[in-house]
């Protein structure tokens, strides 16, 4: 799916591009303009990062034991997934999760690297198996020891298939396991027309002495090449994904889990995006308790948009949304819930012929402050940024290249950070 992928990529971002350069303001009706009275970040700056050699595909995770950054570096013939971990206002030295040969590599689809509340390390990537039907199998792996040594990689799918395995989101269990989504292509393995299968979201998960639980259906027909995100509320796991009906409209979806089953797929909001290409931008979802938001991006009258919504009931209502762009946003979103029921959001923005990583937050009511740019971009934040906190800081990465469209493509280029501050 590695050629697939490529295409879409570049497809999308030529389009959002397109459609941001004709647009100077946002669309009508949508968009908050009533910025609470008081200041939320303070002391944003840039930050030094463990990263020297060129990189690629940042990602930021938190789970039971703070916040872990990884990356991939590459060399003529193999790859290696990096990470190193946030601790008393700094990164870590650097650590190894995984090397290997025909790692399948994407600025969409990452590699992540997890410390759980156990005190071990998940890593998961992606290997190409073959490359005419452009498929990839999603590898686990795990270390106890700090990262001295790692398990034998092994499958999270169930499926032998030679197909896609990939876009995963990985959470922790009340267990201290793992739940993991991903899309899966296993059907177009059994279809007379692969081209016309359906993709599907699939689920997972592994218990703290990692036996594994069943490989079960949570939507059988997704958006291609969307990324999920995932987390866990006081009801169970919650998944976001951009859902694909019949007539192609890919809304933003959530299903949860509910006493051991999937709930049918429940759209946050009816955009009614009509779209015959996947738009390889798929949403971010937060949550505590009940609580729960849900960024995602959206195209209507060929601009395309960002928006964050909540829900209080652990995601069966959704709230209207907020719009967080000024009209010109590329999407790539996160976003983190703070602990007064408000929200970090991010988005690119694209504004003077540059594209800019921006931060805003959000309120359940709907106002939002104003946007605040990260520092230290260069007009070129390429790829997907990410956001993590780790108590009242903010930490945000992404990479930075010459803002040519191999950037979308997970080349190699120069990762670069910044925080904020919460202000209480």
């Amino acid at each position: 799916m590695q050629m697939r992928i490529r295409e879409l990529v570049t497809a999308s971002v030529l389009c959002a591009l397109a459609a941001a350069c004709g647009q100077t303001k946002p669309s009508e009706g949508k968009t908050a303009e009533a910025p609470p009275a008081r200041q939320w970040l303070s002391e944003v700056k840039t930050l030094d990062m463990p990263v020297t050699a060129p990189a690629s595909t940042p990602q930021l995770t938190r789970a039971g034991r703070g916040v872990t950054l990884s990356w991939v570096e590459t060399t003529d013939d193999s790859a290696s997934l990096r990470y190193a971990e946030w601790a008393d206002g700094k990164w870590s030295a650097p650590g190894t999760a995984a090397t290997g040969k025909n790692w399948f590599l994407s600025a969409a689809d990452v590699p992540t690297v997890t410390r759980l509340s156990s005190g071990a390390l998940v890593a998961n990537w992606f290997v190409a198996t073959n490359l005419e039907k452009e498929a990839y199998d999603l590898l686990l792996s795990y270390s106890k020891d700090e990262g001295k040594t790692w398990v034998k990689p092994f499958k999270g799918p169930k499926d032998s298939s030679q197909t896609q395995h990939g876009f995963t989101s990985i959470v922790e269990m009340p267990d201290q396991g793992i739940g993991m989504v991903w899309l899966d292509g296993r059907e177009a393995a059994h279809a007379e027309d692969p081209e016309s299968a359906e993709m599907t979201l699939r689920y997972t998960s592994f218990d703290r002495n990692w036996k594994q639980g069943p490989d079960v259906a949570v939507n059988m027909r997704v958006c291609e090449c969307c990324q999920t995100s995932a987390a866990v509320t006081s009801d169970g796991v919650i998944t976001a994904f951009r859902d694909r009906s019949d007539k192609e409209i890919r809304d933003i979806a959530v299903a949860r889990l509910d006493g051991g089953n999937w709930t049918p797929g429940t759209i946050v909001h009816n955009d009614n995006y009509e779209a015959f290409s996947c738009p390889v931008n798929g949403p971010a979802i937060s949550a505590r308790g009940k609580d729960v938001v849900v960024a995602w991006y959206t195209v209507q009258k060929d601009v395309g948009q960002a928006f964050a919504a909540f829900s209080h009931d652990a995601g069966r209502t959704w709230s209207a949304p907020t719009r967080l762009d000024g009209g010109q946003s590329l999407g790539m979103v996160d976003v983190e819930l703070l602990d007064d029921g408000s929200a970090a959001a991010t988005w690119v923005e694209f504004a003077n012929n540059q594209r800019r990583f921006m931060v805003r937050r959000v309120e359940p009511n709907g106002s939002a402050s104003a946007p605040v740019e990260l520092p230290g971009q260069n007009g070129h934040a390429s790829g997907y940024p990410r956001m993590s906190r780790d108590n009242d800081t903010l930490l945000f990465t992404w990479a930075e290249g010459t803002g040519g469209i191999e950037d979308e493509l997970g080349g190699p280029q120069k990762l670069k950070g910044a925080t904020a501050r919460l202000t209480k």
